[in-house]
């Protein structure tokens, strides 16, 4: 089964890492990256630019709005994601939490609906 795994950060506490430590948590992602890919568990794995950078659009009527970000309401902002293949809860949780940025933030682990069309 598919597990998407959804890293926040705090607003209140980005830019608080050094230099060093920011490198430092770069280099625990990479390395994460290759061990999951070494063991057949990643599908995907990104990082995100800055809230400032995003645009929220809304259809509201059949009128599209766009909004310069970061306009979504919450105190946390999706920094990044992994799409992992667990073959189940508990491995994905077990997955989940060698996630390096679990340490400074929040993930969020949930299950990917596999839809497919109706015949």
């Amino acid at each position: 089964m598919r597990y998407i795994c959804l890293i926040y950060n705090s607003a209140d506490t980005d830019g608080t890492l050094t230099p060093d430590e920011t490198d430092e948590l770069v280099k625990a992602h990479f390395a994460f990256d290759e061990e999951l890919r070494r063991e057949g568990i990643m599908i995907h794995a990104d990082a995100l630019e800055m809230p400032d950078q995003a645009t929220v659009l809304r259809v509201r009527n059949s009128t599209l709005s766009a909004t310069d970000g970061p306009y979504v309401e919450t105190k946390e902002h999706l920094a990044g994601f992994y799409v992992i293949e667990a073959p189940d809860m508990t491995k994905a949780k077990e997955i989940t939490a060698r996630i390096p940025s679990v340490r400074f933030g929040a993930v969020e682990l949930r299950p990917v609906k596999m839809l497919t069309l109706p015949d």
